[in-house]
């Protein structure tokens, strides 16, 4: 676990996204209140709870469970004048310590698979007041058949993935009503995150040459990238905008 938060520390980001995408789902929730209370789950270090300060003069609480992430965020907030909007605290996404019908949105950038994406779509609903929005990232299928290594790549790394249009039913039998949803383009992957990542294993090889378990992990997160170059048409995280019905 060190080598994993040694290969991942001071990203700019700890999964694909962009400015411009936070705003483009922000911009579907046509039914915020003026000054919105938002809950960042699995905010990471924090770059789209930022932009979501910057683009609303609502009140952001993002949480983690990784202390130094909650660090970068809390620095990159007094930097930009955002502190006083802008809570980051630990907490489990799979236990929020909040009340029922807090928030007016809820956000999770690359983070509801580690609960499940229908369980968060279930579990976290409870704390959105009436009418609230969800949004979240979800890596998706783009093609009904995708080749067998890319197929197996993931049935390996989150046998949950699934396709556009069985996501969208997920929503719906969760109780929401499909706002809507884009595809993250492959920008989003690679300028604040598959290449700072790709420098970060380079430079770690060095430290870490002879090293077994460190060679492992770093031909994992090598692996990964090449994969996402590989297939970049079969795959892709994709933003679910979604309202409570």
């Amino acid at each position: 676990m060190n080598i994993f938060f040694e290969i991942h520390r001071d990203l700019p980001r700890e999964g694909p996204g962009d400015s411009r995408s936070t705003r483009k789902a922000l911009s579907l929730m046509t039914g915020l209140p003026p000054e919105p209370e938002i809950l960042d789950i699995g905010c990471g270090p924090g770059m789209q709870t930022i932009e979501l300060a910057r683009a609303t003069d609502g009140r952001i609480t993002a949480i983690d469970t990784h202390q130094d992430f909650l660090e970068q965020l809390t620095e990159r907030a007094r930097r930009e004048g955002l502190s006083g909007r802008i809570t980051a605290a630990w907490a489990s996404m799979m236990s929020l310590p909040f009340d029922e019908k807090s928030f007016d949105a809820i956000w999770s950038e690359g983070a509801i698979y580690i609960i499940g994406f229908e369980e968060g779509l279930r579990s976290w609903q409870r704390f959105l007041k009436p009418g609230g929005y969800m949004a979240v990232t979800e890596v998706s299928w783009l093609r009904p058949q995708p080749p067998e290594e890319v197929r197996s790549f993931w049935e390996s790394e989150y046998p949950a993935i699934r396709g556009i249009d069985v996501n969208l039913e997920r929503i719906r039998r969760a109780g929401y009503r499909d706002v809507g949803h884009f595809i993250l383009p492959p920008s989003s992957w690679w300028d604040d995150y598959y290449t700072p990542l790709e420098g970060r294993v380079a430079e770690l090889r060095k430290k870490y040459r002879g090293d077994e378990e460190a060679s492992r992990q770093l031909d994992e997160h090598e692996r990964e990238i090449d994969m996402y170059r590989k297939y970049v048409d079969c795959y892709s995280y994709v933003f679910y905008v979604m309202q409570l019905a």
